[in-house]
Formats: C-alpha cells, structure tokens, sequence
C-alpha cells in the first residue's frame, strides 16, 4: 500500500495532521540580524533572561499551547514593532512588488469602472480592492444604468457621502438601491444631466428621509413630481431642493435643521402656497440659519409670514426673484431679524429707502448685500449703503443702474436665473440698443473692507470711482457706458478684473491701471525740465543701462492682476 500525502508528512510522527505551524520574522527587529544564537547590540535592547530547559513562545506564535512565562522576550516585542515586515507583497508587475497599503493607496486614483477590473487581476489585488472599497468614505460617481451603482454600493460599508450625477432618469428605485447598501450615509447629492429626468414623489423621498436615521444632508435637483412633501428627521441639518413646482403642501419638522434652499421654476401657473410654507418654518424647524428661496410668486404677504415665524438664529437671508417684493418686506425684515450677515433681495422692487432701512438696521453685522435686478435702485442708494455698512465685505449691484423706460418689456418678465449673468446681459443690450440711454449715474466707492463688487450689466453707470484697499475682485461685465476718462480704480490689491462686452478704449484704460502696462515702461527713463522749467519732457530713449542692484529693487512692478474678457 503506498503512503498518502496527508499520511507522510515527514519527521517522528507520521500521523500528525493539521495546518503547518506559522512563525514570524527570523531576523531582529532592531538590528536585522538572524535571531539564533544573537545577542542584540543594540542600546534600546535588555539584557537576556537566563535560558531554561523549556522554550519560551514567541508573540505571535499559532500554537495551541498556552505560555508558561507571561513576559515577552525582546525579540517578540521587537517583532510587535515591525508590523510593515509582515505586510504582504504584491507583484505589480516587471518582477517587482509593493506593500498592499501602498498599492491600495494608487488604486484609490482609479475610477470606479477601473477599480472593479483591478480586482480581476490576481489575489493579491482583489484583496487590496477590497481594502480600498471597505475604507471609502465619499464617492462621486455618473450613473447611467441603475445596476451598476447597486453593485459598487454593497462594497463600501463605511461610505458615509454620495453624489449621484444621473444620465438616465430617477426613480423611486435609486432611492431604494442607496438606502439598502448605505446604512451608515450622511450626505446625499443627486443632479441631473440635461436629458435626465427627476422622477421621485414626496412620499417616496419623505420615506427616505424617515428610515436614514443618521443622513445629515440632503441635495436634490429636478424636484418638479413631488407634489405634497412631509419631512420629519431629527438628524437632518442641511435640505436643498431646486426645480420645485406646484408643491400642494409642504410640512418640515427637523428641529436640527440648519440651512433650507428652495427653488421653484419660473412658471406663471404655480400653484404653491408660500404663505402657509413659510408660517410653518418657525414651528417645524426653529434652528434654521440660512434660509434661501428663489420664487416669483414671492410677496409681501410671504415675508411678512416668515417675519412672524420669528427665528431667532436666522443669520443668512436669501430672497430672490420676487417682483412684488417693496419696502413693506424690507420693514418687516428688520423689526425680526437684526442680526443678519447676508441679505439678497435680487430681483425684487425695492427702492433706496428700502435700502437705507437696512444700513440703519444692520450696520453691526451685515457683511454681505446683493441687490442685483433692483430697477428701482439708484447710485445713491449704492453709495449709501458702502458708506453705512463698515463690514460690507462683497456687493452685487449687477443690472441695478439702468434706464428700463426705453423698452415696455421688464428684464425680470424674461428672466430664468439670477446666476445668468451672461445670458441676462445679452438680453438686456440688445433692447438697450433700440434707443440711446438717457439715464446716466456716477458711482463713488470709499471702502476699506470690501473684497468683492459686482456691477455687471449696469449700463447707466457713466463714471465710477473706487477707493477699496482690499478690494480683490471686481465685476464690470457689459458696462456699455462707462467712460474711460471717469474711471478711476484705487484698489492696490486688484486680483481679477471682469470686463467682458466692454469697450475697447475702457478696457485699455482698465489695463493701464490695474496692470501698468504703460507706467512700468515710462519709468525706467528718466524726465528732464525744459530750458524755461515749465515743462517735463522725456530724454530719448538709448540703450538700457546697467542698473544696480538698488536700482533694480526701486523699480515698479506690474500688479499682479488678470483681466477677464470672456
């Protein structure tokens, strides 16, 4: 009969089974010498307990037998402190190897598609896959078949963020595939490409919310099917909804939450209710800090609402779009909330007493104030409102300054976002351009805190002064009007200059003194007096000098700035 192999296995016993016994490292771990027969040299070691007749076991040893000395030798310990030596290799490739937490490290650069054909490649990169899915904390990811997302989102147990970008539509299902593979998700963000559509109910989305008991924010765009939305979360701090459209009836009570966004499509035949929407705020989420709704059925009616919700730790207020917004909503605004550090009534018919009503109200506090689309602003009230606001750090007066009597049609009749710019400047020039604008206004600034102003698209501005030593970015996109002989630009720490539509002899003028094309060059040559001394005149130019290093560092430097013209 011949001899298996589980039954010779060599030495005394042939009979003995079970796995091999496995042992650590055989050199030192502080000197890197073989272990037998060594006495360690090195300073940190202690000396040697004397031998006995039964041997000690190592640390890391796998037997089953228990050890009769409790105290490590030095040898173990200095094995306990090389945990890198039992690391495992890696081949990569080329007959050279790398640690697994290096390697892992290099396939946290890949893609999601990238890193799943890692895996296929040998066990060794399956296992450091592995590691690098079970250690993702936050994934972004384009999802165009829903599938692919449920099979990458089983592997992260530890995945606390997710942006979704859909290519293909959403539904109920992807809320269902995230809640199921992400139990322990904190942040939520789903937008939409341009051909995507949002498919998801208020009832689906409020259920949710209710079962993810640790999501603390959520982002989602392309709400036009929600209908009737009933939020209840004691965990939720930050809500998002943009697209929104006939919302029914919308209840929130998330008493932690922090900062709520809404935005509505602009469309005449909404059917929302901003007034029972904005009374139930105060009662449902009263830590609210930041409040931002974009609306044109925004009214008196709906301010005075959230007036009257009275929330006390309101810093951030952002109204915009709303038309039939006046000097009414601003009163109510500030006999509640007086210590607010961002106000944007954009879009709205506010007057200059609306705004001095602010700078009386919010000297203390406000830092930041954007009246864009304001027709019933003028230069005054700009000026005004600089020269009462100490702490004013950024300003946007973007489309404010202009003459609208010379077209019946309202620029915010057509408008579709405050963030378009570019768009609503475009529009706006080509009814300017029917008739010549009657209506012009100077400007002049004297600020010693402001780092951003924004004047775009305001053609009726004719001069402009600024005297803003922080002033770091300023905005003079489609300022047809503006005369390059009455600009005049203080501001020694001008980074970027946006002056895209402009003219060409303004943009010359812009370039001489924020980047001093033209006083770099003229002052390396000295000036000389006529005969008479009336008159300074430049001596000609000969070949450059060469200059000392003295001279060198008394020479003008250009700022450095950029000019913007796209």
């Amino acid at each position: 009969m011949h001899p298996t192999a589980a039954t010779v296995t060599g030495g005394n016993d042939p009979l003995r089974r079970g796995p091999a016994k496995k042992r650590g490292n055989y050199n030192c771990g502080r000197c890197g010498l073989p272990k037998k027969g060594h006495v360690c040299s090195s300073s940190l070691a202690a000396a040697l307990p004397p031998r006995s007749d039964h041997r000690l076991r190592r640390a890391l040893s796998f037997d089953d037998e228990e050890a009769e000395v409790t105290t490590p030798l030095p040898e173990a310990a200095g094995m306990e402190l090389t945990e890198e030596d039992e690391e495992e290799m890696v081949e990569v490739g080329g007959g050279l190897a790398l640690p697994e937490s290096c390697l892992a490290k290099v396939l946290r650069r890949l893609s999601l598609k990238e890193l799943m054909g890692s895996a296929l490649v040998c066990r060794g990169w399956r296992e450091c896959v592995r590691r690098v899915w079970i250690s993702a904390d936050e994934i972004r990811v384009r999802v165009s078949q829903i599938g692919f997302v449920g099979s990458v989102l089983h592997k992260c147990a530890n995945l606390a963020r997710l942006s979704l970008i859909m290519e293909s539509d959403a539904d109920s299902t992807v809320l269902a595939c995230v809640a199921f593979a992400c139990p322990n998700l904190e942040c939520l963000e789903i937008s939409l490409t341009k051909n995507a559509v949002n498919r998801i109910t208020g009832d689906e989305l409020s259920h949710f919310v209710a079962e993810k008991r640790s999501l603390s924010v959520l982002k989602v765009s392309g709400c036009s099917n929600l209908g009737f939305l009933n939020i209840n979360s004691t965990s939720l701090s930050t809500l998002w909804l943009s697209d929104l459209y006939c919302i029914s009836r919308m209840v929130l009570h998330c008493p932690n939450l922090k900062e709520l966004s809404l935005s509505f499509i602009q469309k005449t035949n909404d059917s929302t209710d901003l007034v029972n929407m904005m009374d139930s705020l105060g009662r449902g989420c009263p830590n609210l800090r930041n409040i931002h709704i974009a609306s044109a059925l925004l009214c008196n009616d709906a301010v005075r609402a959230l007036s009257d919700a009275n929330i006390r730790g309101l810093r951030m207020l952002s109204l915009i779009l709303g038309s039939r917004i006046t000097d009414a909503s601003v009163a109510s605004i500030i006999a509640c909330y007086t210590n607010l550090e961002l106000l944007d009534l954009s879009g709205s018919s506010i007057t200059d007493n609306g705004v001095g009503m602010i700078c009386n109200a919010l000297p203390r506090t406000l830092s930041t104030l954007r009246l864009a689309l304001c027709p019933n602003i003028t230069s005054s009230g700009i000026q005004f409102a600089t020269a009462q606001l100490p702490l004013l750090t950024l300003m946007d007066c973007g489309m404010s300054i202009c003459d609208y009597s010379c077209d019946d049609q309202h620029p915010q009749d057509s408008m579709i976002d405050i963030d378009e710019e570019a768009s609503e400047s475009r529009k706006y020039q080509r009814f300017l351009a029917k008739k010549p604008n009657s209506m012009h206004q100077k400007l002049l600034i004297k600020h010693e805190c402001l780092k951003k102003l924004s004047l775009w698209g305001c053609s009726g501005l004719d001069a402009l002064y600024l005297n803003c030593p922080k002033l770091v970015e300023l905005n003079l996109n489609s300022c047809t009007n503006l005369h390059p002989e009455r600009l005049l630009l203080q501001c020694p720490n001008l980074g970027n200059v946006h002056a895209s539509g402009c003219q060409d002899m303004l943009i010359g003028a812009i370039r001489n003194q924020v980047l001093n094309e033209f006083t770099a060059v003229e002052n390396q040559f000295s000036l000389k007096r006529l005969a008479d001394g009336s008159k300074r005149v430049q001596l000609p130019r000969f070949p450059p000098q060469v200059l000392y290093e003295d001279e060198k560092r008394k020479r003008i430097r250009p700022t450095q700035c950029t000019l913007h013209l796209k």
